[in-house]
């Protein structure tokens, strides 16, 4: 079965925390970090991009980048998922509340 999915392939979290950690331990070895990403993603096998994105975040982890940290992006998802179904509710609530206002007024003598 061909996998018609778009999105790129799924690294386990043990390949991604080995590809950053590369990057940390041999930064030394290349003039930028940008080499290093370069270089131990073709060994990796990940785009340069996804690894750069996987350090930039591990760097905000360890509070050496501004940005929120992966338990901050947890959270926000957490709070916004909680939110979406507060406004659900509440919706159904205000319909109901109208619906059975509409009802005692058709129910009064007239």
């Amino acid at each position: 079965m061909e996998n018609t999915n778009k999105k790129s392939p799924k690294y386990s979290p043990e390949v991604r925390e080995r590809a950053v950690r590369m990057v940390f331990e041999h930064r030394s070895e290349y003039d930028t970090q940008w080499e290093a990403i370069e270089s131990i993603a073709s060994k990796v096998g990940c785009s340069r991009e996804t690894l750069r994105n996987w350090v930039r975040q591990e760097e905000r982890n360890r509070g050496l980048r501004a940005g929120p940290t992966t338990a901050d992006q947890e959270r926000i998802k957490e709070l916004e998922r909680e939110v979406r179904e507060l406004r659900q509710v509440n919706e159904i609530l205000r319909k109901a509340s109208a619906y059975f206002a509409q009802a005692e007024l058709d129910r009064r003598p007239k």
